[in-house]
């Protein structure tokens, strides 16, 4: 090569220089700032990864179950007479509290009460018929068997009197126990019979809770048991205490049927609503818990990114108690910890971090 085309590249090369340095000193175009930015921000991503981060903190973990349930009174009957006939008095005002043994309605009983009178008038003929007899039968003036006769017809006239009150009792329509009695079916006038329902009757002061277990947790539910539940529209909590529970499991449902009585005060809580049952296994107190998305599953084992020194470090843990957003770690994870809870499927080990947040 002669020296005259040599020092001609070494011009054009020196030339070049000097136009990308006055080139990179001017103004740039918004399309060539952007793309220099993603360049940036392209190489700093490949060194570098952004995360979230918790220090390990003791806390308190609950192993519980929610399961639908609903409200039943603690008793309930539907009211009717044991006789048949024309309803004279209805005694109640619908949807109040009743007291056991109040008179709620009544049926006709004249017949029966003018059997009754016509039967006790008799009452004092017979006593004296026995007396008189037996005064004789001292002095061995009647037979032992008429002295029976007159003792046997007033123990008959006695079971009389005695039949037609009950069948008197029969015409009253009472409360079997305290509640509150629903609405009437019945009126004034209208014929009454054993299978016409006059009202509903509930009591609900207690209440009863029911629900059903799955089998897996029946052996968990025993009686004494400690349950809470909750009501639509009521942001508190109620306690109720298991009381009871069906001798088998459910064939087709699987399930174990449960009820448990809360006291419900002033019967302020309806029958037939609907109840969130929360059932609490077990209660954990300064366990350490991590957010469910810190877990990393691999080759079956449960791994943590942990943060040190600006990097991203595994550990291995043992799991325990799982909630819907937390993990209990048993083993390989101590309080102070610093545990990486974003971006877990891109870490790698060693890979440098930068905490954006950290609680």
């Amino acid at each position: 090569m002669n020296k005259k085309l040599k020092w001609g590249l070494v011009a054009l090369a020196l030339m070049a220089l000097a136009g990308w340095g006055i080139y990179s000193h001017l103004p740039k175009t918004n399309e060539e700032l952007v793309a220099a930015d993603k360049i940036v921000k392209t190489s700093s991503r490949k060194s570098t990864l952004n995360v979230n981060a918790i220090v390990v903190e003791p806390q308190t973990i609950s192993d519980e179950i929610f399961i639908n349930g609903s409200l039943l009174p603690d008793e309930e009957v539907d009211l009717s007479f044991e006789t048949s006939g024309k309803i004279v008095e209805i005694n109640f005002k619908e949807g109040t509290f009743v007291k056991k043994g109040d008179l709620l309605a009544k049926v006709n009983d004249k017949p029966l009460q003018a059997q009754l009178h016509r039967l006790t008038s008799q009452i004092k003929l017979a006593e004296d018929r026995v007396y008189r007899q037996s005064k004789l039968l001292q002095k061995d003036a009647v037979s032992q068997e008429a002295y029976e006769q007159v003792k046997t017809d007033l123990a008959t006239l006695n079971a009389d009197i005695e039949l037609v009150k009950a069948n008197i009792e029969q015409t009253e329509l009472r409360a079997p126990f305290d509640g509150v009695i629903g609405l009437r079916g019945v009126s004034v006038g209208s014929y009454a019979s054993p299978s016409v329902v006059v009202a509903k009757l509930a009591k609900i002061s207690p209440i009863k809770v029911e629900f059903a277990v799955p089998e897996r947790y029946a052996n968990d539910v025993k009686v004494g048991y400690n349950v809470k539940f909750s009501l639509t529209g009521e942001l508190n909590q109620f306690n109720a205490k298991v009381y009871a529970k069906e001798s088998m499991i459910d064939p087709t449902t699987h399930t174990l049927t449960v009820r448990a009585l809360y006291e419900n005060p002033k019967g302020a809580s309806l029958a037939g609503r609907y109840a969130s049952v929360n059932l609490e296994k077990q209660r954990i107190e300064d366990a350490i818990i991590v957010p469910s998305e810190a877990i990393v599953p691999e080759m079956g084992v449960d791994k943590l990114y942990l943060y040190k020194s600006g990097k991203a470090q595994p550990v291995s843990v043992v799991t325990g108690i799982r909630t819907d957003g937390a993990v209990q770690i048993v083993d390989g994870l101590k309080q102070g910890d610093t545990v990486i809870v974003s971006g877990t499927l891109q870490l790698r080990t060693g890979l440098p971090v930068v905490l954006d947040n950290i609680d």
